[in-house]
């Protein structure tokens, strides 16, 4: 009998991160086990032999997307066409499904009898919920990084869908450790350049608003090394300079040391809330996406509210996302008062919610999921 073949398909450098530890847990199992696809240098650094370079799809923003339209085009057709000439025992998809999703259906139309696992929901339960029943024709089974996720998916009539837990669950050590005492506050105004544009004016003026209230305050930034000159320019005019940090383990020790932060709504906000700082969530959109607010079916915009079920965290969106109202929010987070104690008793709870059964890693649930569903 020959060695189990496993097409991987990852589309950025988030994937590719979640698919190199996917490939060491499915290969814990079963060593003998042969990759084939598209991935980034971990996943290569694992053994995958990738059909092309990621960095060819990597492009976020709808400019740079019709820029490399073409390109994008024709690298999802090789991904199909190479899948199907090689004809895997399975296929696994990991988020970006923009082009993820079209090479499943391509492959399921050729080989309809293979089995497809998409590791990462798309945001079914929060924007175009109709994607779900869709993705019953091309996906056999959905890995979930959020515990809520197979619920919706079950509403929506999707596909089969596991929750295999998120990969941050792996990193609390890495997260927690600080008394959360000390007088700083941590500042993250995003990571894309048109985020940092709407939101650092508010952020700074919101800053300096609280600092006048609270004497000696350290502001902390953290950012990426692409935007950080950005950064530091729109920065400069903040009536209390922050003190920027790059890189993920400078980031992690700001969250452990911080009294409070600020942050733009994404994954951030749940790094922050599992680290168990006290938090307020903020998002503006160009006044054209704020025509889709409609579209959107979800209570909240901040993933640990999500998860938690309930306003834990102030959000603040669009117009509410002022200094005045920013600072409002804050200033309680920074004092020994009600509104503190009542959102870090909510966060603790977080672990109870995110925790796979016998702390398995989600690396070894997901890879359990995928041979259940491959039949090995």
């Amino acid at each position: 009998m020959s060695p189990p073949r496993i097409a991987m398909v990852a589309g950025e450098h988030s994937g590719d991160q979640l698919g190199f530890k996917l490939m060491r847990a499915l290969r814990k199992a079963r060593p003998e086990v042969d990759f084939l696809g598209v991935g980034g240098e971990a996943m290569q650094a694992e053994g995958l032999s990738s059909f092309f370079p990621l960095s060819d799809i990597a492009v976020m923003g709808i400019l740079p997307v019709i820029a490399r339209l073409p390109t994008l085009i024709r690298r999802i057709n090789e991904t199909a066409a190479r899948i199907v000439a090689e004809r895997p025992d399975g296929l696994v998809i990991i988020d970006s499904p923009d082009f993820t999703h079209r090479v499943a259906r391509k492959v399921r139309a050729a080989l309809p009898d293979l089995p497809v696992v998409d590791y990462v929901s798309p945001s079914v339960w929060a924007w175009r919920p109709g994607r779900a029943k869709k993705m019953r024709a091309y996906v056999d089974c959905v890995l979930a990084l959020l515990p809520f996720e197979p619920e919706a998916h079950r509403r929506l009539g999707g596909p089969r869908c596991v929750y295999v837990g998120h990969p941050l669950i792996e990193r609390l050590d890495e997260l927690r450790g600080g008394a959360h005492g000390s007088g700083s506050l941590v500042v993250l105004p995003g990571s894309r350049r048109s985020e940092i544009r709407r939101l650092m004016p508010d952020f700074g003026a919101a800053v300096g608003l609280v600092a006048a209230g609270w004497g000696g305050l350290d502001v902390v930034l953290p950012t990426l090394p692409h935007i950080a000159e950005e950064v530091a320019a729109r920065a400069a005019d903040w009536p209390v300079k922050p003190r920027l940090v790059l890189g993920e383990a400078e980031k992690f020790a700001a969250f452990r040391g911080a009294r409070a932060a600020l942050a733009a709504s994404g994954t951030v906000t749940l790094e922050l809330a599992l680290a168990g700082t006290p938090l307020v969530g903020a998002y503006k959109v160009s006044k054209l996406e704020e025509q889709l607010k409609y579209l959107i079916k979800v209570p909240s915009i901040l993933l640990p509210n999500l998860i938690l079920e309930q306003r834990a965290i102030p959000e603040l969106v669009q117009g509410d996302c002022n200094p005045r109202a920013l600072a409002a929010a804050l200033g309680p987070l920074l004092d020994d008062g009600p509104e503190r104690a009542a959102q870090v008793a909510a966060l603790a709870k977080l672990d109870a919610r995110m925790q796979l059964p016998d702390a398995i890693a989600p690396s070894q649930a997901a890879a359990r999921a995928v041979w259940e569903t491959l039949g090995a």
